[in-house]
């Protein structure tokens, strides 16, 4: 069954930058270092699972354009169940979801997104992620028209 993401306003640079904050903390720093913080914002956890379908679905969604194989498909689907699973979560159990998403966020960067310096450095990875995502946001909400 195919995941269905549906048309939505982008993520603002406020929510960008707190969701990003928040996962770069949890990979700096651990559990320890984001304790609270998923009570303290109720809406986090809707921002941590739009952030985890704007960073997986784009890698694991079937591209139109590339040459299909049977690979194509599982990896279109393995995205398709572990969106469903955060979105259950978060929609059943926001606090613990915000954990949980972020370090399926963290997991999944570390080893499908490719690296763009070739350090193996997460951090760097995901710093080059939020740069891209407050870019598209300030875009987006700065534009004429544009929700706010």
């Amino acid at each position: 069954m195919p995941y269905l993401i549906p048309p939505r306003t982008p993520l603002t640079p406020e929510q960008v930058e707190r969701g990003f904050d928040y996962l770069l903390a949890l990979q700096m720093g651990g559990g320890a270092a984001v304790a609270g913080r998923a009570e303290a914002d109720p809406e986090l956890a809707f921002v941590m699972l739009r952030m985890a379908e704007d960073i997986i679905w784009p890698v694991t969604a079937l591209d139109a354009d590339a040459d299909l194989c049977a690979d194509s498909f599982v990896l279109d689907e393995v995205g398709c169940v572990l969106l469903s699973a955060l979105r259950d979560w978060a929609r059943d159990s926001p606090t613990t979801a915000v954990p949980g998403i972020a370090r399926s966020i963290i997991r999944f960067v570390e080893n499908v997104v490719p690296d763009p310096d070739d350090h193996g450095d997460t951090c760097a990875t995901l710093e080059a992620m939020r740069d891209g995502h407050l870019a598209l946001a300030h875009a987006v909400h700065s534009a004429p028209g544009a929700h706010r």
